[in-house]
């Protein structure tokens, strides 16, 4: 099972991540709803200080497919995780433009939510609550998804054997690796060590 450590915005998180090696690292970009956003000349300059085993995701929301195909063949992200209204054609030129992988989130309220994900032409699917709620949806509804997935929203130290039992390809974390809004090295170890040993 690979681990996504999301929303790093410091120096001091990618320190951490570069020490205790997830399988992906995520920025989200120009997105100023977020207390996580960061602009892509911060990115740029994080991407430079992680190691270059961790891709890097940026996670966007409606953003210009101009932008997003600019960040992937500038290097500032290798992967595209698009969390808005994108639509197939969008996701389609921006991997022909880039040849760059291009995941697609997908709101999980209903079973209705999970055939357009199942649908997707997206590399992989990522499958969440909200965006950036902390709190988990009815995970039950994943059971038959047929195809790799990666599971977001509100998992925790607490409920990540739980979690486990979904077989997701890979788990997003961002409000479990904080402590008052802000990565805790000591979590994001924990969060890794635990996951590992599922």
């Amino acid at each position: 099972m690979k681990i996504k450590i999301c929303g790093l915005s410091r120096p001091a998180d990618i320190e951490a991540v570069n020490r205790y090696q997830p399988d992906y690292a995520g920025f989200i970009l120009n997105f100023p709803k977020s207390f996580r956003n960061i602009t892509p000349e911060q990115a740029k300059q994080l991407h430079s200080m992680l190691s270059d085993s961790i891709p890097a995701v940026g996670v966007t929301v409606n953003q210009p497919l101009e932008a997003v195909a600019q960040w992937l063949n500038n290097g500032i992200i290798d992967i595209a995780q698009l969390h808005g209204q994108e639509d197939e054609a969008y996701i389609r030129t921006l991997r022909d433009r880039t040849g760059k992988p291009v995941w697609k989130a997908f709101k999980i309220r209903s079973g209705t939510d999970l055939e357009a994900a199942k649908n997707s032409s997206a590399d992989l699917v990522l499958l969440d609550n909200g965006y950036g709620t902390g709190e988990t949806f009815d995970w039950t509804l994943v059971r038959d998804i047929g195809r790799p997935f990666i599971l977001a929203g509100g998992l925790r130290l607490d409920n990540l054997s739980e979690a486990a039992e979904m077989q997701p390809y890979a788990m997003d974390l961002s409000s479990g690796a904080e402590t008052n809004r802000v990565k805790d090295p000591e979590k994001i170890r924990m969060l890794i060590e635990t996951i590992r040993s599922l």
